[in-house]
């Protein structure tokens, strides 16, 4: 599970901001939590939330840029940049990442740690902590100033020769693990779901999106059923969703396989089922389609989802089912847990204070904290009406 993460010069963040998902013991919470492998109470859902171009966005990119570098930065080209954006006012300081999560053995953490700029990394360390020790260096590596790297290893498990030739713009993760490096590989398998990509929100024409999530519910039924099941719980005039597969020939003749997805809408006599393909179905049930595509798997495997507007062209009530996936025991068995933005103050009565930030921008500088870092907020407060009525912050100037 995911405990904290922090960065430094990113975006609209000059200073360093660090986002928290770790609970007080006595953090009030409606079922949004667990006990990490590591002991440590954590919220499985943090909301974000503030006036449009405030850096929302920004705070949960470094999730998603993360996401791609340790992992899948050796698919660069070797003379790739790497996709950072700094501050206006720091375009020649280095950009800094942060994040603590659990580690593969019971009661212990990982902390990595990046410092880089646009073209090359200039430092990163991985460091393993158990409950009750230190932290233990397993790699540091270091830019030195005529243009080598100086890397230190204690149990990674990395040839040195093959180490010391890492390319400036790939993670050594990332490196290691094309070498078959065991360590890495675990680390490399990361479980993040999200609709960012590392250089920030995805972009997609809905038809394309649509006809991803199809083709993944076709080749998985159980997923397909629980997407069901869910869309007819939410009254969306759906009484199933049906799958047909057909062999399309392409430009060249040779035939390939399409999935088309169906909404069935019952006749309210029962006598006849109508389908409506999904295309033509509303905005808001296309877009529940989608979201669950991801969101269930997550839950299935266990990971961490990242989704910017969460809400998008959903009604404010749909919040609370999505959001409750990853409260009930019983869909949530695996810890999953999910980190969005939203413009919707419907959180602020779904989740408690320790499981918001907030965020607003000052000139060109955005600023964020969570709402229990703030002095005199209850937890029996309204929180609508004091966020609406700029108790807090991160409010619309109008």
């Amino acid at each position: 599970m995911l405990h904290s993460y922090a960065f430094t010069n990113f975006r609209s963040f000059r200073r360093r901001t660090e986002v928290s998902l770790v609970l007080a013991d006595n953090a009030a919470v409606n079922g949004w939590d667990r006990v990490s492998p590591s002991g440590q109470r954590l919220t499985t859902a943090l909301a974000v939330l503030g006036p449009n171009a405030s850096g929302k966005t920004s705070l949960i990119q470094p999730l998603a840029f993360l996401a791609w570098f340790v992992p899948h930065s050796f698919s660069a080209k070797p003379d790739e940049g790497i996709p950072i954006m700094p501050h206006f006012t720091g375009r020649d300081a280095p950009t800094e990442f942060e994040v603590i999560t659990d580690a593969d053995e019971p009661e212990s953490l990982w902390r990595y740690r990046l410092s880089v700029n646009g073209q090359e990394v200039l430092a990163e360390s991985l460091e393993r902590k158990t409950r009750r020790g230190q932290w233990r260096q397993l790699f540091t590596r270091t830019r030195t100033q005529d243009k080598r790297y100086e890397v230190f290893q204690d149990g990674f498990g990395l040839d040195q020769s093959q180490a010391q030739m890492a390319r400036a713009n790939v993670s050594l993760i990332s490196w290691a693990a094309q070498f078959g490096v065991p360590l890495a590989r675990r680390l490399a398998d990361l479980r993040v779901f999200k609709n960012l990509n590392r250089g920030g929100k995805t972009w997609q024409p809905r038809s394309e999106i649509l006809d991803l999530c199809t083709r993944h519910y076709a080749q998985n039924e159980q997923l397909r059923v629980r997407m069901r099941d869910l869309l007819a719980q939410w009254d969306l005039g759906l009484a199933d969703v049906r799958i047909q597969e057909h062999e399309i020939p392409d430009a060249t003749g040779a035939k390939k396989t399409h999935w088309f997805a169906f909404g069935v809408h019952n006749d309210p006599a029962g006598k006849e089922n109508y389908f409506l393909p999904l295309a033509h179905e509303s905005s808001g049930t296309q877009a529940a389609f989608a979201l669950l595509a991801q969101m269930l798997v997550a839950l299935e495997v266990g990971g961490l989802v990242v989704w910017d507007e969460l809400e998008t062209d959903l009604h404010p009530h749909m919040l609370e089912p999505l959001l409750d996936l990853f409260s009930n025991p019983q869909t949530n068995s695996r810890h999953a847990q999910i980190v969005f933005t939203c413009h919707a103050v419907e959180v602020l009565r779904l989740l408690q204070k320790s499981q918001v930030m907030l965020v607003e921008k000052d000139g060109l500088e955005s600023t964020a904290w969570r709402l229990d870092s703030l002095e005199g907020v209850r937890s029996d407060d309204n929180r609508v009406a004091k966020y609406l009525a700029g108790a807090y912050g991160a409010v619309p100037r109008l």
